[in-house]
């Protein structure tokens, strides 16, 4: 899954009708340009708001023939096909460039047919079953001569059908649909007939593997890993260096489509922390960088066009910014003392300083020689609450996080100094500018300490909680009888509960009858289901009370070290797919036969928060009251008075305490930033945390895909498909056969049938706007359910070298490998290729 455009000038433009993906972009030299819009529609001004591309775009006339592109990516590929679970973002960017894709995103996030690939691509037929016909190239070969054609779709249709176990799939979404690949009226058509119908039937077959890749399991598991037998692309896969940790990608003599500009690219593995020493030291042309690296690139820009160079930046704020002419005296003075054991010390710290002052001055200069492209990343970060058990298992303990939390503030302060748009998302399913998009927030509610405060006391969180003990019967009769007593009432609420589910199922079935059989009516239909969304949340509040009573929902462990024996009270995470008798924990792990896709989704948001992957929305503020579902259900105690304000909150003696896991790693700083602001948010509403920081390494694989947190910061990429690829991070979870939980990519294991059933039917209706009304009712009830809360969207920069074009910032669109190269110089005889 894993972008932005937004229109550039100051008139409104209809919003399209289509879906949505991809990403990046400058923060010194293009000044990004975001529109405020008045007198547009909702859909217009959400596209407004969208962050434009920034990718210095140039016409191929002017860019230059040949020159190498160096460019940085975190990692060397462990494998070359990215339908695998430990396929990274090195591997899809080496696919884009050397394999088909018979769709690309563009700025909007729309799928548009890749004419390189298809000449036309359209369902043929729907009734009696649908079937798209692809009319393919007819100059589109494979590197080794032969056409692509229908054995390359048949094979990859067997390889990621799910049919055979032998074939080690990440994913197959989409493919276990088809029912037959069938050859047209020539080599050129292929007829793709599927079982059922498909919506997002254009995902499919990108990339798209040769069947010598395809054909076979050795073939697929083994044989792709590491080398590519045929390739179909602008680009060739030349070599891999291991030893240097470069990937050479060259220009295709077979390609028949426009040429690439470039000879060649390389790849090249830079550790984020090192990618602003490779930038000083000129080795790289192209890399993603953080905010410290990027406004050291401004100063040096700032510098330069001040007509100041290295050396006397280094004095100005290097690190001969401290040395003041008394302190050069007096070091001078002790440098040449009679004290020949202090002068020889003072001489070797001189000695050392002019050094750094030198290499910083250096460093400077090169530094000077790129720009930093600035977009919005195709990608949200989220607060997770973790709904498994604890205190979170209760909704309204979970709308009370989120009531207490200033999205905007917390957008604001990512992304405002940045100068992008810093308006919090309004959806979990799609970004501002795609076709998909709805503020569906107001299903939850908007800020609001009184109401987080109210919705905690009638879960019964109060102020001085912590240390009223329960109620206790005098005599050990007593006592028995009480319990006797709760027992009984335990078993009535769990039958009216197990009543109200079997209800709900039948009612969710009726409204899915009733959404097949009807078209939406706009922003009506939107606004009725939101408020449903609302009512099903507050209908759903007292059975979860009910639960939550019997559990124990105390965290009272102190501050959890990694490497340290975990606190009594919380077993240890397990690994994903790790089974517990001797603990008899519950395994919070994916059954066996999702356990890859599982990895495949996890090492993709683990890579948006560690600094190790590729990769603005608007969110309405709402104050009103009383609404049934957003808001605390009718009854509720009234909010604590100010003076009670700042007490922590309890329950049966127990302080309200929630586990707060953050990474620690050098590229997880901003995500800190946000961390501790959240955590000042909750303390005003009386909820205490106790903030964990882990490894980079340990935080995915083992807290947050383990259930071992409460609160969690991660990201996810948006896609533009997201009935097919976000259902399986709202999935309800469901046990599973080997006695685990089964919760796919869903870690905040918070879901309910009816969002389930809303993402079959948009994944399933082939009216493309039946489809994203069906998304957008299936946010406002995710928004309902209060497991995640998206925050901000994600900033992007880049550094490029000041003369590489059509490079940078590309939004919500795909890189178009052909056209990447540097500018043309122009000269008293024209233009020439630049060296």
């Amino acid at each position: 899954m894993s972008q932005i455009g937004a229109p550039r000038g100051g008139t409104c433009s209809r919003s399209p009708r289509s879906r949505t993906l991809r990403s990046v972009a400058t923060l010194t030299s293009a000044v990004l340009a975001v529109t405020v819009l008045a007198g547009c529609s909702s859909d217009e001004a959400d596209e407004a708001r969208a962050a434009a591309q920034d990718n210095a775009p140039a016409a191929r006339d002017k860019v230059a023939d040949g020159g190498t592109l160096r460019w940085a990516v975190d990692a060397l590929p462990t494998t070359l096909n990215t339908f695998q679970a430990d396929a990274d973002g090195t591997t899809s960017r080496i696919a884009g460039a050397v394999l088909p894709s018979l769709y690309t995103i563009d700025e909007r996030g729309r799928p548009q047919r890749n004419p390189d690939y298809l000449e036309s691509a359209q369902i043929a037929e729907t009734e009696p079953k649908q079937v798209v016909l692809y009319k393919l190239n007819q100059q589109a070969v494979w590197s080794d001569g032969r056409e692509i054609g229908a054995a390359d779709f048949v094979a990859q249709w067997r390889a990621l059908s799910g049919r055979d176990t032998a074939y080690w799939t990440a994913r197959n979404s989409g493919y276990e649909r088809i029912e037959k690949i069938e050859r047209g009226k020539n080599d050129l058509e292929v007829r793709v007939t599927f079982s059922k119908p498909y919506a997002d039937w254009q995902s499919l077959f990108t990339p798209l593997y040769p069947k010598q890749v395809m054909g076979s399991p050795d073939a697929f598991n083994d044989g792709a890993r590491t080398t590519l037998k045929a390739t179909a692309g602008p680009f060739l896969l030349k070599a891999i260096d291991r030893k240097n940790g470069d990937v050479t990608l060259a220009r295709n003599p077979r390609w028949w489509g426009q040429p690439a500009k470039l000879d060649s690219m390389v790849l090249t593995a830079v550790p984020r922390a090192d990618r602003a020493d490779a930038l000083a030291a000129g080795t790289l042309d192209l890399a993603e960088i953080d905010r410290s690296t990027a406004e050291r690139i401004s100063l040096a820009l700032r510098d330069a066009r001040a007509g100041r160079n290295g050396a006397q930046a280094a004095l100005a704020h290097g690190p001969g910014a401290s040395i003041t002419p008394s302190k050069a005296l007096k070091s001078w003075a002790l440098a040449h003392g009679s004290d020949e054991e202090k002068a020889e010390e003072v001489q070797a710290a001189r000695e050392k300083n002019q050094k750094a002052i030198a290499a910083y001055a250096t460093a400077q200069d090169t530094l000077a020689k790129y720009v930093v492209r600035k977009s919005l990343e195709p990608a949200y970060t989220q607060l997770s609450l973790n709904g498994e058990s604890g205190p979170l298992a209760d909704e309204r303990v979970r709308r009370a996080v989120a009531r207490a939390i200033n999205r905007r503030e917390l957008a604001e302060s990512v992304l405002k100094p940045l100068g992008l748009p810093a308006d919090p998302p309004g959806s979990h399913l799609a970004l501002a500018g795609q076709a998909a998009y709805a503020d569906s927030s107001d299903a939850l509610g908007s800020q609001d300490t009184a109401e987080a405060r109210a919705l905690l006391a009638d879960a019964g969180w109060v102020p001085g909680g912590a240390v009223r003990k329960p109620v206790e019967a005098g005599t050990k009769a007593g006592s028995e009888a009480e319990k006797k007593a709760a027992e009984k009432k335990a078993g009535e609420t769990t039958g009216e509960k197990a009543g109200e589910t079997a209800g709900e199922k039948e009612k969710a079935g009726e409204d899915g009858a009733k959404t097949e059989g009807a078209k939406t009516d706009g922003a009506k239909t939107e606004g009725a289901d939101k408020e449903g969304a609302k009512k099903d949340a507050a209908k759903d509040s007292a059975a979860t009370d009910a639960k939550k009573q019997a559990e124990d929902t105390a965290s009272d462990e102190g501050l959890y070290i990694v490497g340290d024996d975990k606190p009594a009270g919380r077993p240890a995470a397990p690994a994903i797919g790790a089974a517990g008798p001797e603990s008899g924990t519950e395994i919070l792990a994916p059954a066996a036969a999702a356990a890859r896709q599982s990895a495949a989704l996890l090492a993709r948001a683990e890579a948006l928060d560690t600094g190790t992957g590729a990769h603005a929305a608007q969110t309405v503020a709402r104050t009103d009251k009383g609404v049934a579902g957003a808001y605390a259900p009718r009854g509720t105690a009234a909010p604590v008075t100010a003076p009670e304000a700042g007490k922590a909150l309890g329950k049966d003696g127990k302080a309200l305490s929630l586990r707060f896991v953050l990474p620690s790693g050098p590229g997880s700083e901003a995500l800190r930033a946000v961390g501790d602001r959240i955590v000042r948010m909750l303390d005003a509403v009386g909820i205490r945390t106790e903030v964990t920081k882990v490894s980079d390494d340990s935080f995915f694989k083992d807290h947050v895909a383990s259930g071992d947190y409460d609160l969690a910061l991660y990201s996810w990429p948006a896609t533009a498909f997201p009935a097919t690829d976000a259902r399986p991070i709202f999935a309800k979870p469901e046990p599973a056969s080997d006695g685990s939980l089964l919760v796919e990519q869903n870690y905040s294991r918070v879901g309910t049938d009816r969002i389930d059933q809303l993402f079959d039917q948009a994944a399933g209706t082939l009216d493309e706007e039946e489809a994203r009304e069906l998304v957008r009712q299936a946010d406002a009830r995710i928004w309902a359910a209060a497991g995640s809360i998206p925050l901000y969207q994600r900033p992007q920069l880049v550094a490029a070298k000041a003369d590489v074009v059509n490079a940078g910032a590309w939004g919500l669109a795909g890189p178009r490998y052909q056209d990447i190269g540097f500018k043309k110089k122009e000269t008293s005889k024209g233009a020439e290729r630049t060296p």
